[in-house]
């Protein structure tokens, strides 16, 4: 008999508390183009993001009502992405910069903000030059 394994391989839900569920996935929706799955009532609303899904609910208790953590979204043309957003309504923290050098790649991202004010990253690999 093979042992379980007992390290999660993937991640499968993100959530993301809001007092205004509808908005905010209005937000994730129209203003950063995430692909919406479905509604399972007026307070909980599932997005997908690359097999990942994000959650958007209604706290279920005071102890879950705050900020979430960062989420850094990958994107292929980050000032493109970022450019989009801005224009759709998100709320600019930091502009697309590079962030690290890696041996095989820089590492860029951008900050921005969703209508809850939550922070949330747009990252992209970029190849070193030549």
């Amino acid at each position: 008999m093979n042992a379980p394994q007992l390290a999660p391989n993937s991640l499968l839900q993100i959530a993301i508390c809001s007092q205004d569920v509808p908005k905010l996935a209005a937000f994730y929706k129209d203003v950063v183009g995430l692909k919406h799955l479905f509604d399972a009532g007026p307070n909980l609303s599932f997005f997908d993001i690359g097999g990942t899904r994000l959650m958007i609910t209604q706290p279920s208790s005071a102890e879950l009502d705050h900020p979430p953590s960062l989420l850094y979204y990958r994107v292929e043309d980050l000032e493109s992405v970022h450019s989009v957003i801005l224009d759709r309504g998100g709320i600019e923290e930091h502009p697309p910069a590079i962030t690290a050098e890696m041996p095989d790649h820089e590492l860029w991202s951008s900050f921005l903000r969703d209508c809850d004010n939550n922070l949330f990253a747009l990252m992209c690999e970029r190849p070193l030059k030549d």
